[in-house]
């Protein structure tokens, strides 16, 4: 749910390409399914985590080759630009370091929908609440980007559960998450939480709860 007017550092084609490698991360959520051994799956998450940190740093330090690399693909796409020698905590990080946390707190399949739900809803809301936004919801977003969250983010659920023969008792958790999960987006700043982290955490939740049911 991104602002319904551009934002000054970054154009809408800059958005696309953004959350176009959004989406290009849904290969966790299929890892997070095919791989048996969570901890394989953990490992992998914290050694991409690791290696994002230290190149968004080496590009606000400007070190040699690192620097010019992680530019090349991705400074036109950052929404602010580094203070010399700052530690850059992009939502790439986010998204890794969420992946990491449901990975170890979940069940494969409540971790694989928090992503799913993240990757997609996310994505959906700031395309659609920048591009067709009218109605102002808090913090200047949109109730179009609200409502794109919560449609795509449960179609990606229904998706993730047919495909993996999830009983009802999932659909129902998941759906019901979305709500909490588009308010945690919806007020990140109020929270002071990255929403490519709170989203995880809190579908995810409720997906494990629904183990228990």
């Amino acid at each position: 749910m991104a602002p319904d007017t551009p934002h000054p550092q970054i154009t809408y084609f800059e958005e696309l390409k953004r959350k176009g490698i959004h989406l290009s991360s849904l290969w966790m959520v299929v890892a997070i399914i095919l791989i048996p051994d969570w901890r394989i799956t953990a490992a992998i998450f914290a050694v991409l985590l690791v290696i994002t940190l230290l190149f968004e740093h080496a590009y606000a330090c400007n070190w040699p080759v690192m620097a010019p690399m992680y530019g090349f693909f991705f400074r036109k796409m950052l929404r602010k630009p580094p203070a010399p020698g700052a530690w850059i905590v992009s939502g790439g990080a986010y998204v890794l370091a969420a992946a990491l946390l449901v990975v170890i707190l979940y069940a494969p399949l409540a971790a694989a929908g928090a992503l799913a739900v993240m990757l997609t809803g996310d994505a959906a809301a700031a395309l659609v609440g920048r591009r067709f936004g009218r109605h102002k919801a808090p913090n200047n977003k949109s109730y179009e980007g609200v409502a794109a969250f919560i449609i795509v983010g449960a179609v990606a659920l229904s998706i993730l559960f047919a495909a993996t023969g999830a009983a009802g008792k999932f659909y129902f958790a998941g759906y019901l998450a979305l709500f909490p999960a588009a308010a945690a987006e919806l007020f990140e700043k109020q929270l002071r939480l990255d929403d490519n982290f709170s989203i995880p955490l809190i579908v995810g939740l409720a997906l494990q709860l629904a183990f228990l049911l």
